[in-house]
């Protein structure tokens, strides 16, 4: 079995949702949030909302689920 490269995904197009920590107790561009965006079916990019510039970590549905985050903590379907 081939092993896919994630990171050759376009992650162009892929729109991010935030789930924050509630350490700021309100959303304020203070808030600890991660970023998660679906990149296709499957696969989702991993982010920071204080650091977009820097590139998403890329999971498949399965590695989420292993790691205990649920995509519809961010509004989005697995």
């Amino acid at each position: 079995m081939t092993e896919r490269n994630l990171y050759e995904l376009d992650l162009s197009r892929v729109e991010f949702n935030r789930a924050c920590g509630g350490n700021q107790g309100g959303g304020d561009d203070g808030e600890s949030c991660v970023t998660l965006g679906l990149v296709e079916r499957g696969v989702y990019a991993l982010g920071d909302s204080k650091r977009p510039d820097r590139e998403p970590l890329l999971f498949t549905a399965e590695e989420l689920t292993n790691a205990g985050i649920g995509p519809a903590r961010f509004g989005l379907s697995v």
